[in-house]
This record gives structure tokens, sequence and C-alpha cells, in this order.
């Protein structure tokens, strides 16, 4: 295989599996998200659910499985997974699919990997008994707010297990960290002083140990992503992500979903026009690094047992993917970024995902690798 120019990261959601018994609050039936899938139906004429995995409903938290998935991925040009991590109620979440799966596979050198700690709030949209009933769906089950006592033992735990490890992915020699949600790390820290000294704490822990330091990447919300509790306690100013990329020691930028950018309620051609012009802006806002992001799609009505979210990606084809990933590819090669993200590799309930399905067979992995392995 040839080597890429440039490196896919694609997100995974490890809640394909049963292992983590807090999970059964979500899914009783033991088998994490899968149960959600298996009970997707179409909501209105020519909606494209229900929709199943090709390669079956698979326990990724078993190494075999992610033997095959790291296979799969690497052949098409994927060659980061991105793995969300969660600490709630004063542990770990999810992290059996990391753990016991990706890192138990034979084969989990020959594929790179780094977490994002995806410190929302957890609530009942993970229920589907619930989640058509929208005053019940915004419950939280758990805050994904930490405190400073916690935050230092979580970024023990990255450290020892996952940041020295041979295959985690680094920028310039940093074991990468992405930070999904600012607002609650900045709130659960006590605001911006305490953020900026916590994250050098981070770095300066990483550092003794030899590993270089940390590369935090911000995950971007555009306009959308805007900051209120500044000081830590309640407050009336209001900061875009904008300054806060400047401010606080990220040294990446790159997002997680089209739908926190811009409007997607409409067609996916006129949706990438506007990502792409937030690219541009984003390489132009500061001198720290962006990655152009992807993303396949978006439809979370699976969630939904009966009520429509009619907030929804349209014309989200292959071959349309296609030509964002190499937008997003050139993008990158024009500006040094060494990475593009994707959403995602398995995000099935938010109708985003690289993984074979019955509705467009590989064609998504095969427009990664036409891209990113054939063009290179």
């Amino acid at each position: 295989m040839k080597k890429q120019t440039v490196d896919v990261g694609a997100y995974i959601w490890p809640a394909y599996s049963g292992k983590e018994l807090r999970n059964h609050i979500f899914w009783p039936a033991g088998e994490g998200e899968w149960e959600t899938v298996k009970k997707a139906t179409a909501k209105f004429e020519g909606h494209t659910w229900p929709r199943r995995p090709l390669l079956g409903y698979q326990d990724e938290a078993d190494p075999r499985v992610m033997e095959e998935q790291i296979k799969l991925a690497r052949a098409h040009g994927v060659n980061v997974f991105i793995y969300d991590w969660y600490w709630y109620d004063g542990r770990a979440f999810q992290e059996q699919c990391l753990n016991d799966g990706f890192l138990g596979a034979s084969n989990c050198k020959d594929m790179k990997f780094y977490l994002m700690w995806s410190n929302h709030d957890a609530n009942c949209v993970w229920d589907r008994r619930l989640s058509s009933t929208p005053a019940d769906c915004g419950t939280v089950v758990w805050t994904g707010k930490v405190n400073e006592e916690t935050y230092r033992e979580i970024g023990l735990r990255w450290i020892e297990k996952y940041f020295c490890l041979e295959n985690y992915y680094r920028i310039d020699g940093k074991p990468v960290l992405a930070i999904y949600e600012l607002k609650n790390l900045i709130e659960g820290l006590g605001g911006i002083e305490n953020t900026v000294r916590l994250m050098n704490w981070l770095d300066e822990e990483a550092r003794a140990r030899g590993l270089g330091g940390v590369h935090f990447q911000l995950i971007h919300w555009g306009g959308k992503g805007k900051i209120k509790n500044l000081s830590g306690v309640d407050s009336g100013a209001v900061i875009l992500h904008d300054q806060m990329l400047v401010d606080l020691p990220f040294e990446s930028s790159t997002n997680y979903q089209y739908t926190h950018v811009t409007g997607i309620n409409r067609p996916y051609s006129e949706v990438q026009a506007d990502v792409e012009a937030e690219w541009d802006r984003m390489t132009a806002l500061s001198d720290k690094l962006y990655c152009p992001h992807v993303s396949l799609g978006w439809d979370n009505n699976p969630r939904y047992a009966t009520e429509f979210r009619p907030n929804i990606l349209r014309d989200t084809t292959p071959e349309n993917s296609e030509a964002a990933l190499r937008a997003a590819r050139d993008h990158a090669i024009t500006t040094g970024a060494p990475l593009v993200t994707v959403n995602s590799w398995n995000e099935w309930t938010e109708s985003s995902y690289l993984l074979p399905d019955d509705l467009n067979g590989y064609a998504y992995l095969e427009a990664v690798k036409k891209v990113f392995v054939e063009e290179s």
C-alpha cells in the first residue's frame, strides 16, 4: 500500500458492546446501542431507515472483531481511530471497546489511535424509551464536568494507559488529546485561569515521562461554540470558541460534525460550501493548526421511537462524501495539516458511518480509499 500524504482519523463511538454494565440503563438488552439500531424505523416516505450492518451486530469490545475492522480500515485508507472517551460518576465509562477490543487486537499496532475526551453531559437521548419526550430527553443522567482533583486523576490515567503506547497518535512528537466540550471543561475546573494551569500541568506531567508533552486539540463548534461561565461562577459575559483557541494552550483544532458548524437541514452540497468556507476561516484565524473535517451525514432519528426530528443532512451520498474528502485532503496538503477527521467509523444512530451497510455497501470506505490511497 502506498504511503498516504495525509492521515485519516475516524471517530469511534464505543457503545456497540454489552460489556459496560452501566450501558444497560440505556440499552437493557445488554448489547449496547445495537438495540437502538435494530429498532429503528422509517419516519416518513423515502426515509432511508432502517439500515443494517453488513458485518452483523458485532461486539466491538471483542478483539477478534476489531482485528477485522482494523484490516478493513487500513485497506481503505483510514489509519487513525479517534476513540470517544468518557468519565462519569467518578470512573471511566465505556472503555471496553478501546481496552479490550482495539488494544486487545493482535494487529492493533497497525493502527494509530487517540482520545477525544467526550466530556459532555449524558442525558436520556441514549434511551429510546424516553427520548421521544423532549422534556425527558434533556434530563441529565451524569454531568461531564469534573473538578481539579478528578481532572488530575483522569490525566494520569491517560498518560499511564494510553499516551505512552507505541501506536498512540502524535503530532510533532506529542500525544494528541482532543477535547469535545470546552464549556464543561472551563466550568468544571473553575474558570479560564485554572483551565490553563491544569492543561499546562498535564503537559508537564507528560514531558516528565519522556512523552514530549501533550498536543491539545480543540473540537471547534464555529459560531455555535459559545462559553458564558468564564470565571467559573455565573457570569453574563459570552465568548466564542475562536478566542479560547487563541487564549488556551491548544495547538490544533478540528470539528466533530457539520451540524455543529452550520445549518444542515438542506442538501449536502450547500452545507459543504459553508464548511469549506469555515476551513478557510479557521486556517486564517490563528497560527494554530487546523485539521479539516468531513461529516458523512446527520440523522439521529433512530434514537427517537416515534417523534420525527427534522434536522437532517440531505443527499448524503458516497459520491458527495468523496468530493468532500478530496477537498479536505487538498486543504490539508495546502496548509500543512497532517490529518483529516471524519465522522465517523460507526455512528450508526446518527447516520454517519464508514462501516458497510445494506444501503450503500462499502461505498463510503471505497470513497476514502480512492481519495487517500489511490490518488496519493
